[in-house]
């Protein structure tokens, strides 16, 4: 059973405040203050050498877990231009394969190989087959579901599937359900692109813009 200190951080976590699900972790959740930290630093693009640091302490005790979020740090690195190594982006790709062998972490691997290959390497047929692994496993997972779905909704509608736009509204929905308000502005912002201009897409960018000033979310508010 979650210990209550572990759930509390999880629901501030996703609600964005950071620092009170820090606040609230016990001195034995190394693996969770890690992955707040991590996640922190993805939204706000700050914090990068402590979340490093918690990284690095996970690498004997929890050795898929740790390259998964050193795979993370890397990506966050890569796609935003912050701090960038020269090798961020076979350090990702080598975190997220390693995290694929571990049969927890595994579906979300394959989402994170996923962006790795739409993104960085450019090959949207290999990123829509780790779209759907990750869908595959994600029966337990609305928030992966969200990311998944979210994903080959945008290259449905890339194709001319108009289909699409059914998956990225349901991504929105789900996010919003469980409250990870940072996934939901910015699912917002991903729907109200892709809606004819009008009041739904307005009321959306302006969610999207209240809760990224909010949270601090950095490139959301850029």
């Amino acid at each position: 059973m979650m210990k209550n200190t572990t759930y509390t951080a999880r629901a501030l976590q996703r609600a964005g405040r950071w620092d009170l699900a820090l606040d609230v972790l016990e001195p034995e959740d190394a693996a969770l203050r890690a992955e707040i930290l991590t996640d922190a630093f993805w939204w706000r693009l700050e914090g990068a050498a402590e979340a490093e640091d918690a990284v690095a302490a996970l690498r004997e005790s929890e050795p898929a877990r740790a390259a998964f979020l050193d795979g993370q740090l890397a990506y966050t690195r890569t796609l935003f231009g912050v701090d960038t190594r020269p090798d961020d982006a076979e350090r990702a790709r080598a975190g997220f394969t390693t995290a694929a062998s571990d049969r927890e972490l595994a579906p979300w691997a394959a989402f994170w190989l996923g962006v790795v290959a739409e993104l960085l390497d450019k090959d949207p047929v290999a990123a829509a087959e780790h779209y759907r692994r990750a869908l595959a496993g994600a029966d337990d997972d609305p928030l992966l579901e969200s990311y998944a779905i979210r994903h080959l909704g945008g290259q449905a509608l890339e194709s001319g599937d108009a289909s699409g736009l059914d998956s990225l509204r349901r991504s929105y929905l789900l996010r919003a359900a469980l409250g990870a308000r940072p996934q939901t502005a910015a699912a917002a912002v991903t729907l109200a692109d892709r809606l004819p201009d009008g009041p739904e897409a307005r009321d959306l960018r302006e969610i999207s813009r209240a809760t990224a000033r909010e949270l601090g979310l950095r490139w959301l508010m850029e």
